[in-house]
């Protein structure tokens, strides 16, 4: 479940809602290694999830690399149904997990049927490639778009999150520029997408932006001059609502099943 962070806690909270009914009675570990300080962040899932139902919510955190290879940390995993990644920098993520038996450890749990979820920098590291950090609010340039791998658990995809709120289309034009094999999916706050079986479904108040360059003709990207504007054609773009579903396979949307639909199922 990827989410593009701020979900709600408060109100209708759909997307916790989600959360809570894939974990059932079982335990969702917070991992809050995004973060330099998570203090508060751990109640305020416990008060919202066990809201919910949600009985059992502990939290994973790692100072630095070196703890991710110690006993405290693979025992916080033990018996967990959900792996939960909240926000912060994503790089502190991968920088301290990769190549870890702790990441070994959260995809054996996704492999197994365990929930894996992540909001905001949680949300992007889940993608194959990932962006660390580049411009919002303004044309794409040959400026510091700086990106790197993620945990690859929805691989060939690279994600960026808080997307309308934060003017980030023109920097996941340029993540997939340079890389047209992957599929762009921008997410705005309040919203999720719920990948199974090599599909996902949007959920939550906002939009989904699916950017797919691998029939794209025509790119400027690895010819930039100085303050020269990217140029790309025959880029596809697909702006999905609540309801709405994505073949990762054909890369094709599906709009949400209308009323009698849902009925005749």
């Amino acid at each position: 479940m990827i989410i593009g962070g701020h979900e709600d806690h408060q109100g209708d909270r759909k997307i916790l809602k989600e959360v809570a009914r894939r974990v059932g009675k079982g335990k969702l570990v917070l991992a809050t290694i995004a973060s330099r300080e998570p203090e508060g962040t751990l109640e305020k899932y416990q008060s919202s999830l066990g809201d919910l139902g949600v009985q059992e919510v502990c939290e994973l955190y790692l100072g630095d690399r070196e703890e991710a290879f110690g006993p405290e940390a693979l025992a916080a995993l033990e018996g967990a149904a959900a792996v939960f990644f909240s926000g912060g920098d994503q790089l502190r993520i991968t920088s301290h997990l990769g190549g870890t038996p702790l990441l070994d450890r959260i995809l054996d749990i996704s492999r197994k049927g365990g929930l894996i979820a992540g909001t905001s920098a949680g949300a992007s590291v889940l993608s194959g490639t990932m962006i660390v950090s580049g411009p919002q609010d303004e044309t794409y340039r040959d400026s510091e778009l700086n990106m790197a791998p993620g945990l690859g658990l929805l691989p060939e995809a690279i994600i960026d999150q808080h997307f309308a709120q934060r003017g980030r289309i023109a920097r996941l034009v340029g993540a997939v520029a340079h890389n047209p094999s992957h599929l762009g999916i921008g997410i705005d706050e309040d919203t999720a997408v719920i990948v199974e079986d090599g599909h996902f479904k949007v959920c939550g108040s906002g939009a989904v932006y699916i950017l797919d360059a691998s029939a794209v003709t025509r790119c400027n990207v690895a010819n930039l001059g100085e303050d020269q504007a990217l140029s790309v054609h025959g880029l596809k773009l697909h702006v999905l609502a609540e309801g709405d579903r994505f073949d990762l396979t054909t890369r094709q949307p599906k709009p949400a099943p209308s009323r009698q639909e849902k009925d005749d199922a």
